[in-house]
């Protein structure tokens, strides 16, 4: 592997944003001269769409099975360069409902390694589905290929418990592998304290809060372009924030940690220290949480 390559991985619960937030971070790091690959390991394939400006990228799988096998591609045929010169390559998966989607990216890897696509590459991003469920989704921590996982979430009870999930997959290679928890990030999305949240659950997993990104209509304006906001609006105030990410990100190199995942009625516990669960049976019914209780127990 190339000496000083960086090999991150973002992960998260499925529509937390995760890769319009690793995208524009990547566009942020290539603005700070670092030179980028992105592997995109979801069958939607849809890791690259705003560095390439694109609907779907061709996926590794899918020039596999037209050309005959993997060992019959070669990388330029799997890999596009886009914004601020990103290379781009997905993975792939089979149909909904047919075989395992994590074999594409256990392929992947594998060929992109046997054929140089790392060399003189500053980051390998991986940009990995939802939850660490299946073993080969977790490819990217069990070996040992991610150094840096970040994970985003929000101040939603299944973000924070995703998240969570995904700290108990990397404590379980962290030993044997090297891997740590880079942060996490907080993709907004305007919960009860979410911000208080975020950094309380960030210290129960012994890591830190790398960024709390604020919610922006401008985010869905370029993707509806195909860009990232760091391409279409460069001097808005979310392209900022997406520098402030990558410049954090930059400088967090060889500070992950091992995380210490919690139990499910510790995350509860964790809302009700808030009083996140009070404030929404108030809101929802207008009673108390200690009047709904008398009303169960009667």
């Amino acid at each position: 592997m190339t000496k000083g390559l960086r090999q991150i991985a973002f992960y998260g619960k499925g529509g937390i944003g995760k890769s319009t937030t690793s995208q524009n971070t990547l566009a942020a790091l290539a603005e700070l001269g670092q030179k980028i690959l992105i592997v995109g390991c979801d069958p939607k394939a849809d890791s690259t769409r705003l560095i390439l400006h694109a609907k779907a990228q061709d996926t590794i799988l899918s020039l596999a099975a037209e050309a005959g096998s993997v060992e019959d591609l070669e990388i330029e045929m799997v890999m596009k360069t886009g914004f601020k010169n990103i290379r781009c390559v997905e993975s792939g998966g089979p149909e909904p409902g047919v075989g395992c989607a994590g074999r594409g990216v256990i392929t992947s890897i594998n060929f992109l390694e046997e054929n140089g696509a790392y060399e003189g590459i500053d980051y390998v991003s991986y940009d990995v589905l939802g939850d660490v469920v299946c073993g080969g989704f977790a490819m990217p921590i069990r070996e040992n290929k991610a150094q840096e996982i970040y994970i985003v979430m929000s101040g939603e009870m299944m973000a924070m418990y995703a998240a969570n999930n995904i700290a108990k997959g990397i404590l379980k290679y962290a030993n044997s592998g090297g891997v740590r928890l880079g942060g996490l990030v907080c993709n907004e999305r305007q919960t009860d304290k979410e911000l208080e949240l975020a950094e309380s659950l960030a210290k129960k997993l012994n890591t830190t809060l790398i960024h709390f990104v604020p919610r922006d209509n401008v985010v869905q304006h370029a993707e509806l372009r195909r860009m990232t906001v760091l391409e279409f609006a460069p001097n808005s105030k979310q392209a900022e924030e997406y520098r402030k990410l990558a410049t954090k990100i930059h400088a967090n190199a060889g500070k992950g940690t091992i995380p210490t995942p919690i139990t499910m009625d510790e995350l509860e516990d964790l809302l009700m220290e808030h009083g996140i669960m009070k404030a929404v049976d108030e809101s929802i019914v207008g009673k108390t949480a200690a009047e709904l209780a008398a009303e169960v127990a009667a």
